[in-house]
């Protein structure tokens, strides 16, 4: 037999990153031995939100959901014995991506690396963190200064860098549907399109090698045949925007170039063993068909709706990977959907629906006129309440979550405990010394003089690229970096789309959601109030706020009066709104494995106000063990991904209160 000549394949990588620098560059150099082709580094939640450990909102956060980079010590560390100039590395930061570029260039000029010779992405979209990911510091106008200041800058210097990736993903874990993930991704782009172009920074002539450099990051569903035709409609619309907006003439510099990583939306906590072909299909979305295949992918691990993944899983997410790309004959063939009408009349469809999506958001004066209106959020909001609404339904199946619900014991999650990667308590503390040692060594003039320069740019129409160098180099905090900027720049709250979402579950006679409203009116005259209040809130530097908005808005359709601020919020901040509005229940929301650190410090300030009859509720992805350590310390219930219905959980919300004030039970679903 002939033998066919194989394409080469995408960039395999692994998102990681935890506890500490030295930790995390471990953990790169095992994956790298065991053939990963790229590295995507997980930074935690302060140093994307551009906090410092010692910050009251870093606490319990630091080395949870990635590594912590406070300084240019902890870049070094991060990746000492790793050659950046051979690596092609991406870095998912936003808000802050300017400043962790800026760290990861001195480290590799310091390692001897050809900055023209560095290759990979910070992700720095930043209009999706205000739509669904929440990790936004900054109001929308300094934040796309950022984002051009830092794409004129690579495009002039570190010209193999993309400084960009436009990012679906988490619009899809919003909600988001095919047409609204295309649409909203493809706006943003214009957006920022548009700022680099009207900016001047680049010359017309010059405006092409900064359409070569974006690229996008998606998500790919189980719906893989649908996703694939999403890819295919990406492309076509990305070739017609560039080419008739911008005038790029050259077809390869049009070329949509993509990653991504498959959807962790879908992986449930019940019979987590159905991840892995979950995972398997949707890689197949974006490695099938070869006109629309990804650059790089990566994998999330089975048991990511239980925790931390351990480095055997990611191990098994990598294999997975690399037994399709060796041992499949995928990579010998063309494009295996040419010529099929059923895939062409699919694409025809989303890009027809997506681009009249466009157009609507740029009669709406563009993407960042669409989030400051709310249209964007709200539309996520009310799309995810429609999907899970066919999800309770049973119109929508998931195998073991709303079918096929027997099981055996599981032998991966027999030992619930050791089934995922737990963070050591004690890291943070050794973390915030290590940065106070930091501070206290540095030449404190030269940080102070760095940092001022760098307020002064922000303050005129300077490129900030430069200034954020010098403050990388003068031993700059990551806090420090960003408060000067908060100084000039101001933050930014994005709108919740909580008030402006529809009823998505209508609650007809008979139906669950009419039996629990009854229950929360009969509740109400019981305890002579004129409604019930449940105060939603997020304390801490989460920013994944689906849950909490779904929560919220199926409150409100069951008759309650919600009180729900958004993300990004201490415990004394929830406790004191708790108070002011005379709540009957106050319910966190918490995915970022912080809450043994910040529910206590709820409940304790609940106890020292007076208002400990007020029932604390607690959601979010929380191990058992940890589970019944917060009911020990008072939590009255605690949801996890595996209590799937928003109705049944209101219903236990009810209880809740009625047994906080000794009220006789009523029937309601659970």
């Amino acid at each position: 037999m002939t033998e066919r000549h194989k394409d080469r394949p995408w960039l395999m990588r692994t998102y990681a990153g935890h506890s500490t620098a030295e930790a995390s560059n471990e953990l790169y150099r095992r994956n790298l031995a065991k053939g990963q082709t790229g590295l995507s580094v997980a930074f935690d939640l302060p140093t994307q939100t551009g906090y410092d450990p010692d910050h009251v909102l870093a606490r319990g956060e630091v080395g949870r959901v990635g590594v912590p980079v406070s300084h240019l010590g902890d870049m070094r560390r991060l990746f000492q014995d790793i050659p950046l100039e051979q690596m092609n590395t991406s870095m998912t930061i936003n808000a802050t991506a300017m400043w962790l570029l800026a760290l990861y260039q001195v480290v590799a000029e310091e390692q001897g690396a050809d900055a023209t010779r560095l290759q990979g992405t910070t992700q720095n979209d930043i209009v999706k963190e205000y739509l669904s990911r929440g990790t936004h510091v900054f109001p929308p106008g300094p934040s796309l200064r950022l984002t051009t200041d830092m794409i004129t800058y690579t495009v002039a210097h570190l010209p193999r860098w993309n400084p960009i990736n436009i990012c679906s993903y988490h619009l899809q874990e919003a909600g988001a549907t095919p047409v609204q993930e295309i649409a909203y991704a493809m706006s943003t782009a214009i957006a920022v399109l548009d700022a680099v172009r009207d900016s001047g920074q680049v010359p017309p002539e010059q405006f092409d090698a900064v359409v070569a450099r974006i690229s996008f990051f998606v998500n790919a569903g189980v719906r893989f045949i649908e996703e694939m035709c999403k890819m295919r409609a990406f492309g076509r619309i990305w070739d017609q925007v560039t080419r008739e907006r911008y005038g790029i003439t050259d077809a390869k510099k049009r070329r949509f170039r993509y990653g991504v990583q498959v959807n962790s939306l879908g992986l449930t906590e019940a019979q987590p063993e159905n991840n892995v072909q979950r995972i398997v299909l949707e890689m197949l979305a974006v490695t099938l068909s070869k006109d629309a295949r990804a650059r790089a992918v990566q994998l999330p691990a089975w048991n990511e709706a239980l925790g931390l993944p351990r480095p055997w899983d990611q191990q098994w997410s990598l294999r997975i990977q690399q037994v399709l790309a060796q041992e499949s004959d995928l990579l010998e063939y063309e494009d295996i959907f040419d010529g099929s009408h059923v895939i062409e009349a699919k694409v025809g469809e989303l890009v027809e629906q997506s681009l009249a999506e466009i157009d609507r958001i740029q009669q709406m004066g563009g993407a960042m006129a669409a989030v400051e209106s709310g249209y964007l959020k709200s539309e996520l909001v009310s799309s995810h309440a429609e999907r899970r609404a066919r999800i309770e339904g049973g119109d929508e199946k998931i195998v073991g979550v709303n079918c096929y619900e027997s099981t055996e014991p599981n032998p991966l999650t027999a030992d619930l405990d050791t089934a995922i990667m737990t963070v050591d308590p004690a890291n943070e503390a050794q973390v915030v010394a290590a940065l106070h040692t930091w501070r206290d060594n540095r030449d404190e003039g030269r940080a102070q003089e760095a940092l001022a320069v760098l307020k002064a740019t922000a303050a005129g129409t300077g490129n900030l690229f430069g200034a954020t160098l010098d403050c990388a180099r003068a031993g700059v905090t990551t806090g420090e970096w960003s408060w000067a900027l908060r100084d000039v720049f101001g933050e930014f709250r994005a709108p919740t789309g909580v008030s402006g979402a529809p009823v998505a579950v209508t609650a007809e006679e008979g139906s669950p959601l009419a039996a629990v409203r009854a229950a929360v009116t009969r509740t109400a005259q019981d305890l002579g109030s004129g409604r019930l209040r449940l105060l939603v809130g997020k304390p801490g530097l989460d920013g994944h706020s689906n849950g909490a908005e779904q929560i919220a808005v199926r409150a409100r359709d069951a008759g309650f009066e919600v009180v729900y601020q958004g993300i990004r919020l201490t415990p004394e901040q929830i406790v004191g709104a708790a108070l002011a509005e005379d709540v009957h229940c106050v319910g966190l929301s918490i995915l970022s494995g912080s809450h043994a650190a910040l529910v206590p410090d709820v409940l304790q300030r609940l106890r020292e106000a007076g208002a400990s009859d007020i029932p604390v509720i607690v959601g979010g992805i929380i191990p058992n063990a940890d589970g019944t350590q917060l009911m020990e310390a008072g939590v009255a219930a605690v949801f996890t991904p595996k209590d799937f219905g928003i109705t049944e959980i209101i219903g236990r919300i009810v209880e809740v209160i009625r047994k906080a004030n000794k009220l006789d039970p009523l029937e309601v679903p659970a």
